[in-house]
């Protein structure tokens, strides 16, 4: 019912004002973009179901983990990161992704709704309805691939806050892991138990009060991130 009454009350205000109204209960809302309905709507719903804004909510601290733990994010290199894009947009427009475009265009449907908004939808359809060419649309499709997972990192490095950032490599994952274990030893304080094989260990620089993010390779730690 919530969701219902943002969707309503957003399309009846338009979504300039709608933002606006947001960003008056909620003055961190005003981060984001009055034309991201997803994200401006769910920050409304968040508000009206708890009568708190959502970063308030983000800003909660959890009971800390009663044994040592390191968060570990898997970052390859950019330039394999977009190669793997690039076939997965391949993979799917070998799979029928055009038709599955063509399709959702005789539906008619809304271009707000989640499933327009899909990657590569919209320049198939650009295609299909004569606007470019099919070269274009796959170009546009995986520019959009790569700018969305560029822009999954940028979250994972900022609001996920890694203790450990592993960039695959040759003898990934089994040397990474072996790295790994050996900075998380570091972070959490713990030298080596004498029943496990020796790994490379981390650096102990501190950002902003907490262990900076380390990388770890197949080949062992390479240094701070």
């Amino acid at each position: 019912a919530i969701r219902r009454r943002a969707g309503a009350l957003r399309a009846a205000l338009g979504a300039r004002a709608f933002h606006a109204a947001l960003a008056a209960r909620d003055p961190g809302a005003g981060r984001l973009r009055p034309g991201d309905a997803r994200r401006v709507e769910r920050a409304w719903e968040v508000l009206e179901a708890t009568g708190r804004p959502l970063g308030q909510w983000r800003e909660l601290s959890h009971d800390p983990l009663p044994f040592p733990a390191a968060r570990i994010l898997v970052a390859p290199a950019r330039a394999a990161l977009y190669r793997a894009c690039d076939a997965r947009f391949d993979a799917m427009m070998a799979g029928g992704a055009l038709e599955e475009a063509r399709a959702l265009r005789a539906m008619r449907l809304d271009p707000g709704l989640p499933a327009m908004k899909a990657l590569g939808v919209a320049p198939l359809i650009a295609h299909l309805d004569g606007a470019i060419d099919r070269e274009t649309a796959d170009a546009r499709a995986r520019q959009a691939t790569r700018n969305y997972a560029k822009r999954q990192m940028t979250w994972f490095r900022r609001r996920y806050r890694p203790d450990l950032v592993v960039a695959p490599g040759a003898g990934f994952p089994e040397s990474a892991v072996a790295a790994c274990l050996g900075a998380l030893r570091a972070v959490s304080g713990q030298g080596d138990s004498g029943n496990e094989p020796a790994a490379p260990k981390a650096q102990t620089s501190r950002v902003r009060g907490r262990p900076r993010p380390h990388v770890c390779t197949g080949r062992g730690v390479g240094g701070e991130a």
